[in-house]
């Protein structure tokens, strides 16, 4: 689909501001590992969540223009806590959710973090949206499925991100998107609109910034 035929592209003037916005020094601000840590929400919050090693560090590094600034690793299942990102006079605060789907973590420490981001996910009244990051070689997985019940239970709105678009054929991207916007057609948290992203050739960062932008400017 071309962004003339898609009503959910963003216009010129998002972009712009997108690219404003993150134009600006972003910083680490905390870790949080128990609810009572959870900083104040004192601005527009997003969030993003994935499976373990599905590029989201990459992601947040490609959006802020930080390298370094959310720490990559080989090793899934590294983000355990909940990371708060923020820059000055910025209207949002970027949240680096624990990566879910690590089958080596023990139960008690994967049952530690569901517990942790569920009630973060209820309780944060200034969350906008939760993207939920999918790896384009692989699709929707069982364990993303029960993360989407996981948000639609609480009632917080996400939209998928697709990564890595520049590891698979431009057909194969297509297909994918087809297949996840189909899956989440009637789940009642879902955004009906998905974008498509590559941290190493920055594509789709543009538009993540633009979409964000405007989630700050509700």
């Amino acid at each position: 689909m071309s962004d003339a035929e898609n009503p959910f592209a963003p216009t010129e003037e998002a972009l712009e501001a997108g690219r404003l916005l993150f134009r600006r020094p972003w910083t680490f601000q905390t870790s949080v590992a128990t609810l009572d840590q959870l900083p104040q929400a004192e601005r527009v919050e997003v969030a993003f969540a994935g499976r373990s090693n599905v590029g989201k560090s990459s992601l947040i590094n490609a959006l802020t223009g930080v390298k370094g600034l959310a720490r990559t690793s080989n090793t899934p299942g590294r983000t355990q806590m909940l990371n708060f990102f923020h820059a000055p006079d910025s209207p949002v605060t970027l949240v680096d959710m624990p990566g879910y789907g690590y089958a080596q973590a023990p139960k008690s420490l994967v049952d530690a973090w569901t517990e942790l981001v569920f009630t973060f996910l209820q309780g944060r009244a200034r969350l906008r949206r939760v993207f939920m990051l999918i790896d384009s070689r692989h699709g929707i997985k069982d364990v993303d499925l029960k993360t989407m019940d996981l948000l639609d239970r609480a009632a917080v709105n996400y939209q998928i991100v697709l990564t890595k678009i520049d590891k698979i054929k431009p057909g194969a991207v297509e297909r994918v998107a087809e297949e996840s916007l189909a899956r989440i057609s009637k789940r009642p948290a879902a955004y009906p609109s998905l974008i498509r992203t590559s941290s190493d050739k920055m594509a789709g960062i543009a538009d993540l910034r633009a979409e964000i932008h405007t989630l700050a400017s509700w």
